[in-house]
């Protein structure tokens, strides 16, 4: 490996996303290839693990050839692979981490095992170098957490949900609305249509000092009032935006809280849900007034990549080159924590 330039290869696999990406240098995108399972799973209103798996079997070869031809790349240009191995699907993390191990086995080079979550901590660095320490809200299908990142490799829990994700609420209210999957984008695209105002859904937590979410309520709050609809008169588009509403207000205020209590100037919001457009606008108006600049990834950093994948093994091996070497004991860890 050489000390001026350094090809990364990433591999994501860890839900149903199939994606490969080449970064030179840990920031530098020269290519992030995404497959996506949507047409799979959403006639099942969710993710099947066992289809996801698969579907994972059937493309990923294709899929990291695709990186490596877009970057302009042989194999023997790679110095190091960096993988996914948990959070996840444990069968869809052993198809990225086995693919990973061959790679890495037949080249000769290191195997560098990532925390999904931490590839979402650090994704703001494939379009901006933010000043540490700041303050990240991972926010998606699987995760609603906020952390103090103190450096690469330095992250610090400070609140997350008790019960359901924010993403996770998305996706069963816009099945409630009988939308389809994935609900986050459906959602937001009904709640333009609709009235943001029409109706109060609770703000669960809101009137505590703890870090901490809960969004089962506000889904339960939207079940019993679409079962009691009529009297109202309210369209979807204002369940849908009054929906969206409570979920964003909770978001930022405890984003806004967690920067207040850590005295820390700095925001970045990321995971699938960051690609909000309201969640966006809201929280760059909100914190913005208290002098907090917001940082979000671009939407195609937002969601599962590779590219994040690759910049955060990029950065941890720089931390502990020895420990990769021969990593080769990896494993799929479903319930890997940060």
């Amino acid at each position: 490996m050489t000390d001026q330039t350094v090809y990364t290869l990433g591999i994501e696999t860890s839900c149903d996303e199939t994606a490969a990406a080449v970064i030179k240098n840990g920031r530098e995108i020269l290519s992030n290839v995404i497959s996506s399972q949507e047409a799979i799973h959403s006639r099942y209103g969710g993710v099947v693990p066992e289809l996801a798996g698969r579907a994972h079997v059937d493309v990923i070869d294709q899929i990291i050839l695709q990186a490596l031809n877009e970057a302009g790349l042989s194999w023997q240009d790679i110095d190091q692979v960096a993988v996914t191995e948990g959070p996840g699907l444990a069968g869809s993390l052993l198809v990225g981490l086995n693919v990973a191990k061959a790679i890495a086995y037949a080249l000769k080079i290191p195997i560098i095992g990532v925390n999904h979550l931490e590839g979402h901590l650090t994704s703001i660095y494939l379009q901006e170098a933010v000043e540490f320490p700041y303050i990240a809200l991972s926010v998606s299908g699987g995760h609603t957490d906020l952390y103090r990142v103190e450096r690469f490799g330095s992250y610090q829990l400070l609140g997350r949900t008790r019960d359901d994700a924010a993403g996770e609420s998305f996706d069963k209210v816009a099945k409630m609305l009988g939308l389809g999957y994935p609900g986050g984008p459906l959602i937001e695209k009904l709640a333009r249509e609709g009235n943001p105002s029409a109706h109060a859904f609770p703000r669960a937590m809101l009137d505590k000092d703890s870090l901490d979410f809960s969004f089962s309520g506000v889904k339960t709050s939207v079940k019993n009032f679409l079962l009691n609809r009529e009297a109202t008169g309210l369209s979807d588009a204002d369940v849908a935006a009054s929906f969206q509403e409570a979920v964003i207000d909770t978001l930022v205020k405890k984003l806004l809280l967690a920067c207040r209590s850590e005295s820390i100037s700095r925001a970045v919001v990321t995971g699938g849900v960051a690609a909000n457009g309201a969640l966006r606008a809201r929280t760059q108006s909100v914190l913005g007034k208290e002098g907090i600049a917001s940082y979000f990834p671009k939407p195609v950093y937002c969601t599962d990549n590779a590219a994040m994948i690759a910049c955060a093994g990029h950065f941890k091996f720089l931390e502990q080159p020895e420990r990769w070497d021969n990593a080769f004991s990896l494993d799929a860890l479903a319930n890997l924590s940060l």
